[in-house]
């Protein structure tokens, strides 16, 4: 097998420069981050400033500031101090992205992207949602400071995985209208209807192309039927043995000419994901299979060199959630070491015995 491609050191610099802005974006943000504009009012003889801005999904929404005075002139003139040097530090990000783009020949799926933004921009990440496939572990091998092989990265469908309530501590929790945004983005997307009409779509899709998102989360009971997530304002699809995947997810970029960040499960746990779910496909995606058990020998491949010791206790982990867990978990590292050899997860094979 050719030896995976390594971005070099030069690269990697620039991407964690890249990385840390836009942590930095993501922690700092303000009312100037907001698309809208103020605007002034006369009631009664008496003028009154109000804000209008863009809710995530592209609502229009008027916000009452106060009466026209020298408090409300100041915040203004803040308002657009702080729009001049978020657009600097935007012209910023997108030098960078370029440089990391042109330092690893990084192809970006433009309506991908640009579905993936909308939804960063709407708040769905900080809200605990996971983007999870074939998207995610692009991002992850860019995080690694490697360039994955074409045969690896071809899928049209975004995945994104999210538990049903999330814990907010001294924090009021975030809401992101998943369907309202990619209506804005004027795309095309419909919700797919479900199997059984009574139950909500968990899937949505363009006409004539190849674009899907699709909504996941742990699978906590027998029952298949979708579950509604209030604060997406939509339903997904319960699967078996996501909640591994989705466990304390880790920020990543999203390359494009516009970066922002992600969540990404951590590289082991996808690994080991991939390894149980090679398994469990039935015999008509035997391809996807193999595309499963490819990824997570790439990746066991690089964490035994980069970070060795994070794969025993994940795969301790994974094994102790049950017999079945185990089961499948042992036939996919056995799938894998038929495939590939066992040099790379010789610790695994030991584990597992």
């Amino acid at each position: 097998m050719l030896p995976i491609p390594r971005v070099d050191m030069q690269t990697m610099t620039l991407y964690a420069e890249l990385f840390e802005q836009l942590q930095m974006m993501e922690a700092s943000r303000t009312i100037a981050d907001l698309k809208g504009s103020f605007a002034t009012r006369e009631v009664n003889g008496e003028n009154y400033v109000y804000f209008l801005h863009y809710l995530p999904g592209g609502k229009l929404h008027q916000v009452y500031v106060g009466k026209k005075g020298s408090q409300t002139d100041a915040l203004i003139q803040q308002y657009e101090e702080g729009k001049r040097e978020s657009q600097e530090a935007r012209e910023n990000l997108r030098r960078l992205a370029a440089q990391v783009q042109a330092g690893t020949a990084f192809l970006v799926d433009k309506a991908m992207s640009r579905v993936i933004g909308a939804l960063a921009e709407a708040a769905v990440f900080r809200s605990g949602a996971v983007l999870i496939g074939t998207h995610a572990f692009r991002a992850i091998g860019l995080m690694l400071g490697v360039r994955w092989f074409p045969t690896t990265m071809m899928t049209m469908d975004v995945d994104l995985a999210a538990e049903r309530t999330t814990v907010a501590v001294a924090l009021p929790p975030v809401q992101a209208d998943i369907p309202a945004v990619i209506d804005s983005l004027k795309m095309g997307f419909f919700a797919v209807p479900a199997m059984n009409l009574k139950y909500p779509s968990t899937t949505f899709a363009i006409r004539k192309s190849q674009l899907r998102l699709e909504l996941l989360t742990p699978k906590t009971t027998k029952s298949d039927d979708p579950v509604v997530i209030p604060r997406f304002n939509c339903a997904a699809q319960p699967l078996s043995f996501l909640s591994y995947l989705i466990e304390h997810p880790i920020p990543a970029v999203l390359l494009d000419t516009d970066p922002v960040l992600i969540n990404v499960p951590q590289p082991v746990r996808y690994a080991m994901h991939k390894l149980i779910v090679s398994q469990v496909r039935d015999i008509s995606k035997k391809a996807k299979a193999e595309k499963d058990l490819h990824q997570a020998f790439l990746l066991l491949t690089i964490l035994k060199e980069e970070r060795p010791d994070d794969v025993p206790p994940a795969w301790e982990d994974l094994v102790s959630r049950g017999p079945k867990w185990k089961k499948l978990a042992e036939a996919g590292l056995a799938a894998m070491e038929k495939r590939y050899g066992s040099k790379v997860i010789e610790e695994l094979v030991v584990l597992s015995r």
